[in-house]
């Protein structure tokens, strides 16, 4: 069995869930410093331009999950997962108005989920 790159908790999902209700197919990119600090920032799917410089780690609620390469370089040893907290954030993503904002928690992989991780994918 692959080992996931990026888990969602049960109270991220219920957001997500909201937000494509609303908004449609969505996507997450972590942000690398800009605007909220490095947060999971959520798009609708199509609105942040990707290319080859982006990584896909997988996917959260049907969601693709993106990162820079430079980025994943420093986090490619880490499982990320992606929370829900309340305060609002100084970035696009879609959930600020609820008065929400995402998160990563992360901890690094074990050596037996290391030699399983699911591959990755570059660009869009």
């Amino acid at each position: 069995m692959k080992t996931k790159r990026v888990l969602v908790t049960d109270k991220a999902a219920e957001v997500i869930a909201q937000l494509k209700e609303k908004h449609g197919e969505l996507m997450f990119h972590q942000s690398g410093g800009c605007c909220d600090g490095s947060s999971p920032m959520c798009f609708e799917k199509g609105d942040l331009m990707l290319d080859d410089n982006d990584v896909c780690l997988g996917s959260i609620e049907g969601c693709d999950f993106h990162m820079s390469k430079d980025q994943f370089e420093y986090w490619k040893h880490t499982q990320l997962t992606v929370d829900v907290t309340q305060g609002i954030g100084s970035s696009f993503s879609l959930e600020i108005p609820l008065g929400l904002r995402f998160l990563i928690r992360s901890r690094l992989y074990t050596e037996e989920e290391a030699s399983h991780l699911e591959p990755i994918r570059i660009g869009a």
